[in-house]
């Protein structure tokens, strides 16, 4: 049976990879803070800070999956915090590369998230892979990110494949979770003047795409996890209402406001990605929710 290890399996994005994998005959493993024997998925102990893992985690690991990364949005960016984001990121590929060459082993492929702040603020701008990185805190944090997967695939001369995430569509968790329950009590905010865009993606897809990049040998290096078109900010607070079969006023959350009271933060809501998967696309890659509206009929009515 085909091992597949998750750093970050109990997050938003890996648990649901995690079913899925299990699904289609897969042995899952997940690698957590405490080792856990019972559970669905065998949980090993690994601290990134400190560097260390369970060696039998990575044994006989065919596939690393690397979710790991403390919630960009979670706390204030203090410099505190910004060195902890970062170093969520660049720590827990460091310790599994560290674990593989220690233990000798080398999985067929190593695969990591990135996201689509690496593109910084670009505004109207197409943004394939090939865009270059942007600036601010958050193309900062996924340029370290996307480094330290490259130091794991040149130490280890494995296939790495890294998916730069955009906003994740879901109805468990991330910011659409936020956002319905405001929805269903008839209000839908918008952010600054609305027009920013934003790259959106159904979590199904995201696993969709690292359960195609396992099995898919020719898929290496950077592509977008982002739907084909992308919407307006605006867009997307009018579009949620419509997917809850109700009304909703929508009105605008001036971006100096945001500002003061987020401070640098505001940029998660406030940047403009017109990201698109023209990697994923080129390699014939079909989404399963291409269009947002059905995406978010999709997310509310089955409660993923």
């Amino acid at each position: 049976m085909t091992k597949v290890l998750i750093a970050g399996g109990r997050g938003l994005i890996g648990m649901r990879l995690s079913g899925l994998l299990k699904a289609q005959g897969y042995e899952v493993a997940h690698l957590s803070r405490q080792a856990r024997a019972g559970g669905p998925y065998p949980t090993y102990a690994w601290n990134p800070a400190a560097g260390t893992v369970d060696a039998e985690a990575v044994r006989g690991a065919d596939y690393i999956i690397n979710l790991a990364g403390e919630g960009i949005a979670d706390r204030p960016w203090t410099e505190a915090r910004k060195a902890a984001l970062i170093g969520s990121r660049t720590d827990s590929a460091r310790t599994l590369l560290r674990a593989c060459m220690e233990t000798g082993w080398k999985p067929k492929a190593y695969l990591a998230a990135s996201a689509i702040g690496y593109y910084g603020d670009r505004g109207e701008e197409r943004l394939p892979e090939t865009a270059g990185v942007g600036q601010g805190f958050m193309a900062e944090t996924c340029a370290a990110w996307e480094a330290a997967t490259e130091e794991v695939r040149a130490a280890l001369g494995v296939r790495a494949f890294v998916l730069r995430i955009g906003i994740v569509l879901s109805s468990q968790g991330g910011a659409l979770a936020k956002m319905i329950p405001p929805a269903k009590l008839l209000v839908s905010p918008y952010f600054g003047d609305g027009r920013q865009w934003y790259a959106w993606i159904h979590i199904d897809d995201v696993c969709g795409i690292f359960m195609r990049a396992i099995t898919e040998e020719r898929w290496a290096g950077v592509y977008n996890g982002v739907a084909p078109e992308p919407v307006r900010n605006a867009g997307l607070a009018r579009a949620l209402p419509a997917a809850l079969g109700r009304p909703a006023v929508s009105f605008p959350t001036p971006a100096f406001a945001l500002r003061l009271a987020m401070g640098e933060m505001a940029d998660v809501i406030l940047n403009s990605n017109r990201c698109v998967p023209e990697r994923l696309l080129e390699a014939g890659y079909v989404f399963q929710h291409p269009k947002l509206d059905g995406a978010l009929r999709d997310v509310v009515s089955r409660g993923v």
